[in-house]
């Protein structure tokens, strides 16, 4: 069970983590965000989707996909857009140890570090689930990501059209979504991320990535 939304409730209980972002508070801005990746059966679609409407995003990447498809990884940065950490395993956090889900954390830094010319500031828990210790550890070094949007393309059990409508609904000024580049993902990615995209330019949205260097204070969620 999940929300295509984040409850306001839940900003309040963990107000340091970023669900909402209103960086350019002249434009009517969506921070559009990849997790999972990269893929070579999905990534270089997402990459030339985002080309095609001349649009940047962040990619939340899997350690572990990043040294399996290195070039992937540059081919991203290549692209303009800003990659984050998304652990090397795809960890629940609920279900791992402090200290192997830092390592895990850690590994993935060391990997994009290898490949980028910039240390990334950002971090997203898989599923969403991380303790109170392992996002105390974390924040130090990077903003933990949410999201105030869940597009639920990972959901086999719904459409690409449910997945299109739900991520419309939700959508407002300022909102995070989260959508995927992964193979579970792309039957519905497929069909939703070029209509989501092209319906929220004909409403007025700009897409936003966050910012690398001298990244915006986005602690308080909105």
């Amino acid at each position: 069970m999940y929300l295509h939304y984040s409850p306001s409730w839940v900003k309040k209980i963990f107000p340091v983590r970023i669900w909402d972002c209103h960086c350019s508070p002249i434009q009517k801005s969506i921070y559009l965000t990849f997790d999972d990746g990269p893929v070579p059966e999905v990534t270089p679609w997402v990459l030339q989707v985002l080309k095609e409407y001349n649009i940047k995003a962040t990619f939340f990447c899997v350690g572990n996909n990043v040294q399996k498809y290195p070039h992937l990884l540059e081919t991203i940065h290549e692209h303009g857009h800003t990659i984050g950490n998304h652990t090397f395993n795809h960890k629940n956090g609920f279900n791992t140890s402090v200290q192997e889900y830092i390592q895990d954390t850690l590994l993935t830094q060391d990997t994009l570090n290898k490949i980028l010319p910039y240390q990334t500031p950002y971090f997203r828990p898989p599923y969403g689930r991380l303790t109170f210790s392992q996002a105390k550890q974390i924040s130090k070094t990077h903003k933990i990501v949410m999201w105030s949007v869940l597009s639920g393309d990972f959901d086999t059990q719904i459409s690409g059209e449910t997945v299109l409508q739900k991520t419309l609904q939700y959508t407002k000024t300022g909102s995070v979504v989260v959508f995927h580049d992964s193979i579970k993902a792309f039957p519905r990615l497929e069909y939703a991320l070029p209509k989501y995209i092209e319906q929220c330019l004909y409403m007025g949205y700009t897409f936003e990535p966050f910012a690398v260097h001298n990244p915006c204070d986005l602690s308080v969620a909105i």
